[in-house]
Parts: C-alpha cells; structure tokens; sequence
C-alpha cells in the first residue's frame, strides 16, 4: 500500500523540509508518524540533507509504533530501523546497527548522551509526544538543550502542546530556535507574558498569562516554526457514540468502610493547608477505594468490594467486539486479570500486533504508558473506563487510541462510576475540561469544608 498523503499532511510535511525546526501538534490520528517518516525519507534519500536520525518516543511508542507504520506503507520499506531498548548491552548493540532511524525511549536520553560525550552523531532529531520535555528542571530536557545544536533539524510532536497551561510550551520551543522566540529561559519567558497565581505570601505555586493581548503574542512568536491542526477539521471518523456513564451502587458494608475512609481523610486534613502531596494522597486512597481495593500501611492489598469487577463483566459479556479498559492503580489489574482469564495486559509491540489482529478479546493498558502515539483502532471500538485519571491530556490521549484515523465503527466510552465516591469528582472534572492537579485539589478541599460545615 503506498502512502498518498492528504494536502494538509503535504503541508506539514513541506514545512518540516523548509524549517530548521517545526512543532507538529497535530490532533490525535491525523497522522503525525507517516507525515515525519515521509519527511525523513526525503531528506534522506532525495535532499541528501540529514544521514541519521535521532526519534525520542514514550517507551511503547518507541517498541511498536514506528516500526508498525514504517512496515505499513510501501513506500517506508526501505529506511532502516534500529530500536534502541533492552539493556545497556542490547542498547548499545542497536547504536552500533547501520540505520537510518534510531528509536529509543525519553528514559533512557541522559545515558545516551553520555554514551556519545555530548557529540552525538544524528543530524535530526525527533521528539514523539514532547510534552514528555515541557519541564526544564528535568534532568532530560537540560540533558537535551546542551545537544539540540548537533541536529541540522528538529521536529517535535504531540496532540496537546500545553495539556496544563502556556506555561509548558516554553521548554518545547526552546528546543526548536534556542529560546529566540519565547526567551532564553524560563525566567524570562515568565518575567514578559506572566503573573502570579497561586501564592503563599512570598512563595508563588503557579502563574497564569497575564491577560489575552500575551497569549496573542506567544502564538503569534511561534506561529512560523508551529502547525496545529485539529482532528474534527481534516478527518471523516465513524462518530464517537455519547459517553456511557455505568453508575456501579456499593454495598452496605463496602460503602461504610468507604464513609469512614473519607472521614478519617477529612478529619486529617482539617485546619492544614491542603497541598497538591496531601489532595493526592486522600484523592489515591478513596478512588482505589472505588475501584474495590486499597493499599494498608504495609503496602498489602486490602479488598472492599467486587462491584466494579461485576459491572465490568457485564459489559464484556454484551460488547459486540473486543475491549480496551484503562485501569488507574496496580491493584485494579491484577484484580482484573484475576478475574477475567481471558484479559491480557497491554506490555509490548507483540500486544499491540495481537490487539490489531483481533486476537486479544480484552486489553488492559494504564492511560499514562498507552495515553501517546500508539495505534489501536485496528483491534476494537469499544473502551471502559475502569478506574478514572484526573488528567485531562491523559484521558483524551488514551480515548484517541481507538477514535483516530483507519477506525471503522463508532467509538463507544464506558465509564464506572462508584455512585457518591471520588469517582463522581473526577468525571465532572473531565466534562468541564478541568486540568487535573486543580480539579482535585478543588474536589479535595470541597470535601474537606463539607466535613467541616457537618462536624464531622
């Protein structure tokens, strides 16, 4: 099959081979991965412009998903691919293979760069899904900025360049033009479009844009080196169904020791300040409480109930095709695989090939490690929501894995709601487009004032 792209996939792939460096954000199955292979292909093979190339990926994207649309389309076959993973042995026999694309995880960036003494010798560079480098105090991303001038080109991609706020997009550019258009750090950048948000006294948390006139000039820095596009704008996709909310009722006894896990979470936050550690941790212990099991101080599995397991099988038992069900806790899958034999948890490129051919009737994948990149569609229409995420970017990302391009039935998202539990937080969050370290943190402090106005 030979790739004939649309003219907007033309578009960006004219603007890759004209720019030193292009932000790709493209939404979610327009095809980010066969537009950049067929921009290395020609700046390989025809422009004669680059001789190997770097792609930084999330670890799953970087077993399967270039490698898969690479062998997909005729036109691929020819670019040799080296995947740069396994052990420090297996790695450093992969960077030793004559290729033309070299494919390693965003983990493992400071060892290879270490590996080369900072002289790496790609002259392009590709950063799958860079939201994964939007924090400059990451070792990574510093690890980055000291080796972006070796690459002639950079190419950066990602569905949702600011998943929290304006705030995110500073690293990623920086690693496309040096800090020319937004700054040359972060201070600088937060110093001209910035003010503060949330604060302590002197101890500033957070920074929101300073009003809209900043915003319009952050888009209007970047415009020339960035493309975004949304899916709903280029793409013809089977319409997703509504979202199906499957309320699951606990029982008498299971909802009691659920009331008094809250209310001991209440009773502890009570006249503190509620910081982002302690909204996580009362916000982990009552959605694992809402999923059937929850961690004791020793790190023991403690079962509460099994009505989302019942909940679940019987929607495996009505669905018309295979499953994808997202889990939140480690608990929740070996609870799942537990229960349902015929369950397979989502680990590798050999998975996802199995998924695609139909092989797999129920799939489990945790939204963080197959939220980006991988292609799904082929294997099912049908995802379940067992244990709910409170990132947004997480939630749409893990959606699009079925609802994207080359999907051919209508995408239909279960959702189990524990009736009166975190759960019902999360899921108003998520409707009203709430970033997730504010949503909980708003839903934890509710709870907490709602327990102060009662006595508890």
């Amino acid at each position: 099959m030979r790739f004939v792209s649309h003219k907007y996939q033309q578009n960006v792939i004219n603007h890759i081979l004209s720019h030193h460096g292009t932000g790709v954000f493209l939404d979610m199955g327009l095809g980010k991965t066969a537009i950049t292979l067929m921009a290395i292909l020609i700046e390989i093979y025809d422009l004669l412009e680059v001789d190997k190339v770097l792609i930084i990926a999330p670890k799953k994207v970087a077993e399967a998903t270039w490698q898969d649309e690479a062998a997909k389309w005729e036109d691929f076959k020819g670019l040799r691919i080296s995947t740069v993973l396994g052990t420090e042995k297996q790695r450093t026999r992969a960077l030793a293979t004559e290729a033309d694309i070299y494919i390693i995880n965003r983990e493992n960036t400071e060892w290879l760069i270490r590996y080369y003494n900072g002289k790496l010798p790609f002259t392009m560079l590709v950063v799958d899904e860079s939201t994964s480098f939007k924090d400059p105090k990451t070792r990574r991303w510093r690890a980055l900025k000291k080796v972006r001038t070796c690459f002639s080109k950079v190419i950066i991609l990602t569905g949702t360049p600011r998943p929290n706020s304006l705030m995110d997009l500073w690293a990623q550019i920086y690693l496309l033009d040096g800090g020319d258009r937004l700054g040359k750090t972060i201070t600088e950048y937060r110093n001209n479009y910035f003010i503060p948000d949330k604060q302590n006294g002197p101890i500033v948390y957070s920074y929101r844009i300073r009003n809209k006139e900043a915003e319009r000039e952050v888009y209007d820095h970047i415009k020339d080196i960035c493309i975004s596009m949304k899916a709903s704008d280029y793409l013809e996709l089977p319409a997703r169904l509504p979202p199906v909310e499957v309320p699951v009722v606990l029982d008498a006894k299971a909802w009691g020791v659920y009331k008094k896990m809250e209310k001991d979470c209440v009773l502890e936050l009570q006249g503190k300040e509620i910081t982002a550690t302690a909204a996580a941790a009362v916000s982990n212990k009552l959605l694992q409480m809402a999923n059937g099991a929850v961690y004791d101080d020793e790190k023991n599995v403690v079962e509460v109930h099994r009505a989302k397991l019942a909940a679940l099988r019987e929607i495996i038992d009505a669905a018309s095709g295979p499953v994808l069900v997202f889990y939140n806790f480690r608990h929740d899958l070996a609870r799942i695989l537990e229960e349902f034999k015929e369950a397979r948890e989502l680990k590798n490129a050999e998975d996802i090939r199995a998924w695609n051919a139909g092989h797999i009737k129920m799939l489990l994948a945790h939204p963080a490690s197959a939220g980006y990149g991988l292609n799904l569609q082929a294997g099912g229409h049908i995802i379940v929501w067992y244990g709910l995420t409170w990132s947004l970017e997480q939630y749409l990302q893990a959606n699009a894995r079925l609802d994207r391009q080359g999907q051919k039935e209508p995408v239909i998202i279960h959702h189990l709601i524990a009736k009166g539990t975190m759960d019902e937080a999360v899921m108003r969050a998520l409707a009203t487009k709430k970033k997730g370290q504010d949503a909980m943190m708003a839903a934890v402090g509710e709870l907490v004032r709602g327990g102060e106005s009662s006595g508890k």
